[in-house]
């Protein structure tokens, strides 16, 4: 029975990735149509209905304290609304695999964070890694006479991005003695769909109503929410609560595989052998800390670095 669940698992784990990896296909999809600001606020605002019905179907429900409002407002000002402009925006200046390929980075950064914020070591093969994977990222986004063939706009986006998401594990580290996954999750999409309110309002509210989109783009929107903001993250905390974090972060790195293959099949974008190698060098960067990680919990020794 216990093997059964285990597949089980690997089987929600892997959909998430899935859904991970192919969220940067439907939102190019999505830009045909609509700007960041508004896929964000519609993505989120279905995410949050779904995850708040959910919650009260299941009973997962916790109470959270006046004194944590700030925390929660912060972290969810970084992630999702810091996070998605960075990576949104970003997407429209770059292609699904070299956004998804920066993105898978944030890892990379953790332990540096981890020194900065929580006075945390960092190991040898932290650095190795990150030296290799930078290099990959490199690789990706210059040609041989060190010129940009990715856009720095696009690059500096996501970097800000991947940053967002470091400053998030801050108050995320907080607030994960005390409160689920879900309820954390479910507090950050609503609290984004907010934040998305207030600039869509703004900006793009007239030229919504305006518009009427293709049932592919309906489509790709709906499936963000509902596959890419609400089902991955419940399946990979499933997975976390049953593999734990050093074994399910490892499959995180087959998220830029997935983006890549989407994107060839979907887009029918071209794939060029500098976006493969590099591809191939920042994984290999990720998994040689990230298992070096596994093999250290295999063995009951301490952590003294962050993961996912």
């Amino acid at each position: 029975m216990e093997t059964i669940r285990k597949h089980y698992i690997y089987i929600l784990l892997l959909l998430a990735i899935t859904f991970w990896g192919i969220s940067y296909v439907w939102t190019k999809i999505v830009f045909e149509v609509y700007g960041p600001l508004t896929i964000m606020f519609v993505r989120l605002t279905i995410a949050s209905v779904l995850m708040i019905t959910i919650v009260k179907l299941k009973g997962w429900g916790q109470k959270i304290d006046k004194k944590d409002y700030m925390a929660f407002f912060w972290l969810s000002f970084f992630t999702p609304f810091c996070y998605f402009i960075g990576e949104n925006f970003g997407l429209l200046y770059v292609s699904p695999t070299v956004a998804s390929v920066i993105i898978a980075t944030i890892p990379l950064f953790a332990p540096l964070l981890g020194l900065i914020a929580f006075g945390e070591k960092i190991t040898l093969i932290n650095v190795f890694g990150f030296i290799i994977s930078f290099f990959g990222v490199l690789v990706m986004i210059l040609d041989a006479d060190f010129k940009f063939v990715a856009s720095p706009l696009g690059v500096g986006l996501l970097f800000f991005a991947v940053l967002s998401a470091l400053i998030n594990v801050v108050f995320l580290k907080k607030l994960t003695v005390k409160y689920s996954s879900i309820t954390i999750i479910t507090a950050q999409n609503f609290l984004g769909a907010i934040m998305f309110m207030i600039v869509f309002l703004i900006f793009d509210v007239r030229e919504f109503f305006t518009i009427v989109p293709k049932m592919e783009v309906v489509g790709a929107l709906v499936a963000l929410a509902v596959f890419g903001s609400t089902l991955a993250f419940m399946f990979y905390t499933s997975a976390v609560r049953t593999l734990g974090i050093a074994k399910t972060s490892i499959f995180t790195n087959l998220i830029p595989v997935v983006t890549t293959l989407s994107a060839l099949i979907i887009l029918k974008e071209s794939i060029e052998v500098s976006k493969i190698f590099g591809m191939i060098i920042v994984m290999f960067g990720l998994f040689l800390t990230q298992f070096s990680k596994f093999k250290l919990f295999g063995k009951g020794k301490a952590l003294n670095s962050n993961t996912k």
